[in-house]
């Protein structure tokens, strides 16, 4: 078994290491997400958390981890009786992103079901999580159908697998933890709410801080065992602390006060739901029981808000997480009523594993066997502005450069999807064949059966029963008989947007309002998970502003950071754009793109006839079979038309800023699909 990495050795990241012991003391606040930068030692804190927490007592011989003390009486290995139990250390099971639903919720042999009617089940990842850690890396990159099992054996502390007819539940009560970067893109909503507390990470700018991570992690490498074994003190006295804490919670008061300051906060900041208020009371209750005190205080009230508030307050993912400290103390104060006075009986600072103080404190950094660790740098009020992004060979102020303007508000659009069946990655928005939708047919499984089309492995055994000897009421079924049923979904695609920022799109209100219409699609794409990318144009060439990401948050911050300005090389921006799709489907064939181009579709510079090298560059996407739409941004009352040229040329189809709107007209998506798919016929 290899060496992890004590936990008491981490450098700084206070607020990780926090949230993670108070998941150890109380495993009711809800687990963790770590947002942060990609390298700042997320899984290795969160690994090295599985050996601070205690043995787990479980029946003999359960593959299910049943407490001998209260165990499941839907345990597929039960009923359980007077069998002998023993310990063993608790689990940290980790879920793979491209992990499938069989390895996560187990599995059921479909053959013996049908042939013997015997339920021969296999438990999955969250049967070996149960009493232990899930942890999820790179969470946000979990497919959707995965994510909703989680949801649900989240919230209903069981997993349920079934498959035609033969159903298992068993108990599936876990610690979850998950880490992301937000560069890949943003969790759902309700996956988001399902954490209890949140962090974010990042990696120290103090060079002494940053010389002792090194110096630390070089040693562990040398020689994993050793370092260990320097850290064994240190890893006993908080595994020690960790049980003291947790015998100390029930008898820890939430008292009316602090109650009042929780239910007036979550109100304050305008939460969705009352999971907030839950979380905050019980992340409030742990603060006081990894202090020593029996008593709930404001400072703890104001440490689970930090904690379990930020990610609870984004209405959309181009909101950054936090919170507002200043309105934040004043709330506290105004519901202030009488402190209690600290336990003189408590453990307190003198507790196990030293530290503690007022408002649950931080956990022990400690000197350590490697002596006093550099303290940690102060963190940032604010996540650090996103960089401009930039503007290529046509920048400048030869270019008649003006400054960006601010979007308009986003709104609901109509929906544009790629015409055919693909069978790309799950998402809302294309038809395509998948593991999850509506049964369309049947055919020989490749591999392992997962989705069982039952009439028709009935039809297909139904010829050979005289043969195989059927004598009884059973239907005789071999492998050769089992169907799989083939599904019709919906996958994300990628919309790779192409944005005029030239001069004719400079005006400020123009601009403002195109802005506006992207940030809305791309809210779209965000909610039919999508990829996205953006390519603009203007001056003299075309710039990747943003390669293709599952950040469409990324994607937002560079369309408000886009100047306009100079000429419109829409060729030039066309081209761009057919390179960035040919290299992604060599990348991703299955993720089929979808084109969006927002002009007016004047095109100015790049040659003696720039419409007409525009008009070569859209024929170039309309041979690789390219769905695409072009968002008309022409305005006034004498209008050229140019874009609906560039969309005839494009094969797809053109739609006016108003038209944009969800509200505005029916059949888009019918109309996007009828051109495009008349286009490749006359081709």
């Amino acid at each position: 078994m290899s060496t992890r990495y004590p936990f008491t050795a981490v450098v700084g990241m206070d607020d990780l290491r926090l949230a993670l012991l108070l998941n150890a003391v109380s495993p009711a606040v809800g687990g963790v997400l770590v947002r942060g930068e990609k390298g700042t030692a997320k899984s290795t804190a969160v690994r090295a958390l599985a050996e601070l927490l205690p043995e787990v007592t479980v029946v003999a011989g359960c593959r299910f981890s049943c407490d001998p003390a209260s165990p499941d009486p839907g345990c597929p290995d039960g009923p359980h009786g007077a069998e002998a139990q023993g310990a063993r250390p608790a689990r940290m099971v980790e879920l793979p992103v491209g992990a499938s639903e069989d390895r996560l919720v187990g599995a059921l042999d479909i053959e013996k079901a049908l042939a013997e009617g015997v339920k021969a089940f296999e438990p999955g990842l969250l049967a070996a999580a149960h009493r232990g850690i899930l942890y999820v890396d790179e969470v946000n990159l979990l497919s959707d159908h995965l994510v909703d099992h989680l949801l649900d054996a989240a919230a209903m502390g069981q997993s349920h697998v079934e498959r035609e007819g033969v159903s298992v539940r068993h108990a599936a009560r876990f610690l979850l933890v998950g880490t992301m970067n937000p560069e890949e893109g943003e969790l759902r909503p309700q996956l988001l709410d399902r954490f209890g507390l949140t962090v974010e990470v990042a990696a120290s700018r103090e060079p002494e801080q940053r010389v002792e991570v090194v110096r630390r992690r070089l040693a562990f490498e040398d020689d994993p065992a050793a370092f260990a074994a320097r850290w064994a003190d240190e890893e006993a006295a908080l595994r020690a602390r960790i049980v003291a804490a947790q015998e100390l919670l029930p008898k820890v008061v939430l008292g009316d006060a602090a109650l009042l300051q929780i239910a007036a906060t979550c109100a304050a900041f305008e939460v969705d739901g009352m999971r907030a208020d839950i979380v905050m009371a019980r992340t409030a209750t742990a603060l006081a029981a990894w202090a020593g005190r029996t008593e709930v205080t404001s400072e703890d009230v104001r440490q689970a808000a930090l904690l379990a508030l930020p990610h609870r307050r984004r209405r959309n993912p181009f909101d950054a997480p936090g919170l507002d400290q200043d309105k934040l103390d004043e709330t506290l104060e105004q519901f202030k009523g009488e402190e209690p006075d600290e336990d003189p009986d408590g453990p307190g600072d003198g507790g196990p594993g030293g530290g503690g103080g007022g408002g649950g404190g931080i956990p022990p950094q400690g000197e350590g066997p490697d002596g006093p660790a550099p303290e940690s740098a102060e963190a940032p009020e604010s996540a650090p502005e996103s960089a401009p992004a930039p503007q290529g060979p046509g920048s400048g102020s030869g270019s008649g450069e003006r400054a960006a303007v601010k979007a308009a508000e986003p709104f609901r659009t109509k929906m544009f999807s790629v015409p055919g069946l693909g069978e790309g990655a799950a998402g809302r928005r294309s038809r395509a064949r998948t593991e999850h939708g509506r049964t369309t047919g049947a055919t020989r499984p490749r591999g392992a059966l997962t989705k069982l089309h039952l009439s028709a492995t009935v039809r297909a055994a139904a010829p050979h029963q005289k043969a195989r000897g059927r004598d009884g009421r059973g239907l005789v079924v071999r492998r050769d008989d089992l169907r799989q049923a083939t599904r019709e979904g919906r996958e994300g695609n990628l919309v790779l947007f192409v944005v005029d920022a030239s001069g004719s799109m400079a005006a400020r209100q123009r601009m403002g309002a195109v802005k506006g219409a992207v940030l809305s699609l791309l809210l779209d794409a965000y909610q039919r998970r999508d990829k996205v990318g953006l390519v603009t144009f203007r001056g003299r060439a075309a710039d990747l502003a943003l390669p293709p990401t599952s950040s469409v948050d990324a994607a937002a911050a560079r369309l408000e950071q886009l100047p306009t300005g100079g000429r419109t090389p829409l060729a030039a921006g066309l081209l761009k754009a057919h390179d960035v799709l040919r290299v992604e489907r060599l990348r991703d064939p299955s993720r089929r793109p979808l084109l969006v181009v927002v002009t007016d579709g004047r095109a100015t510079g790049g040659g003696a006839d720039p419409v007409a090298l525009a008009a070569r560059a859209a024929r170039l996407h309309a041979a690789d079979g390219t769905a695409a739409v072009v968002v008309d941004c022409e305005t006034g009352p004498v209008r050229l038309g140019l874009a609906g040229n560039l969309a005839r040329e494009l094969g797809g189809t053109a739609v006016t800023l108003d038209e944009l709107r969800a509200d505005s007209i029916a059949g888009l998506v019918r109309d996007v699909q009828g051109n495009h798919s008349a286009t490749r016929r006359a081709a």
